[in-house]
C-alpha cells in the first residue's frame, strides 16, 4: 500500500460517524473509493454499543436522554463506550493489507495509537486482544470487522473523561469487574491528560496519530476529503439504518 488518503478531524453525530464508516466500507470494496484513515468526534455526546450488545443492557437510557447524550448501535462488536473528550479514528482498507489473523492485524493497527502516544511521552503498549494501556491502565479501545473484503477498524483515544458522567451512562456488572479481577471499574481507566500531567490542544494529538499511523502501516498519510458519493451514502445510511430504533434496539 503505498498511501491511505487522511481525513482531518472533524465533529459529527454517532449516527453519521457510524454511517460513514459503513459507506467507506462499501465504496472501498467497489474500487469506487481508495484505503482511508479518519479522525473523527462526536457531537453531541454518545454512547456507542458493539453490534451484539443489548442497549437496555448496557446503557442508563433516562440518564442519556437527561444528559442528551445519543445511543447508536456500531456496525463493530465490542463493549459500550461512552464518547466525550476524545480523538477517534477509523482505518478502512482493503483486507489483503493486514494479516487475516485477528490479533496480528489489531496488533498492527493498534502500533499506530501506540507510536502516536509515544510521540506525547507516554509508555503505551498493546494488550490483546483489542486494547492499548498505559500504567496498566486502558487508554484506547479498539474494535474491527471485516465486510465485503475490506477490513474497518476504529478505536477511541481518551484525552480527557467525566467519569462520573461515564458510569452514570454505562451499566458495568460486578461480574465484569470481578471477571478482570478489579476492585473498582475506575480503576481500568486512564487518558492522555492525566498521564502527561498538563492540558494539550487536541490537534497536537492528531498530528502525533498521523505520524504514528504513518509509521505504523509503513506509508504515506495524503490528506483529503469526504466525496460527494461518499457523503450521500453516508447520509442515506444514517437515516435509514443508524437513526432508527430497527437498528439500534435490535437485541
Amino acid at each position: 500500500m503505498d498511501n491511505l488518503r487522511l481525513i482531518r478531524y472533524s465533529e459529527n453525530d454517532g449516527f453519521l460517524n457510524m454511517a460513514i464508516d459503513e459507506a467507506l466500507i462499501n465504496l472501498v470494496s467497489d474500487e469506487k473509493s481508495q484505503a482511508t484513515i479518519r479522525f473523527y468526534g462526536w457531537k453531541p455526546n454518545c454512547v456507542s454499543i458493539g453490534f451484539f450488545q443489548s442497549i437496555n443492557d448496557e446503557v442508563n437510557l433516562d440518564m442519556a436522554k437527561k444528559l442528551g447524550v445519543d445511543i447508536v448501535r456500531r456496525y463493530t462488536g465490542g463493549g459500550a463506550v461512552f464518547h466525550h473528550d476524545e480523538i477517534t479514528y477509523s482505518i478502512i482498507l482493503p483486507e489483503r493489507f493486514v494479516s487475516s489473523d485477528i490479533i496480528e492485524s489489531y496488533s498492527k493497527i493498534c502500533k499506530g495509537v501506540i507510536f502516536g502516544l509515544n510521540n506525547l511521552g507516554l509508555n503505551a503498549s498493546f494488550k490483546p486482544i483489542n486494547d492499548i494501556i498505559v500504567n496498566n491502565k486502558k487508554i484506547s479501545g479498539n474494535a474491527q470487522t471485516r465486510k465485503r473484503g475490506v477490513l474497518l477498524q476504529h478505536g477511541t483515544i481518551l484525552i480527557d473523561v467525566d467519569l462520573n458522567k461515564m458510569f452514570s451512562l454505562l451499566k458495568v456488572s460486578k461480574e465484569k469487574i470481578s471477571d478482570k479481577d478489579i476492585d473498582n471499574a475506575r480503576e481500568r481507566v486512564t487518558w492522555v491528560k492525566r498521564e502527561i500531567g498538563k492540558d494539550i490542544g487536541l490537534k497536537d494529538v492528531e498530528n502525533c496519530l498521523i505520524e504514528g499511523f504513518s509509521k505504523a502501516m509503513e506509508c504515506d498519510l495524503v490528506e483529503g476529503l469526504l466525496q460527494p458519493e461518499e457523503m450521500d451514502l453516508a447520509l442515506k445510511f444514517s437515516k435509514e439504518k443508524y437513526c432508527t430504533n430497527e437498528w439500534n434496539f435490535w437485541r
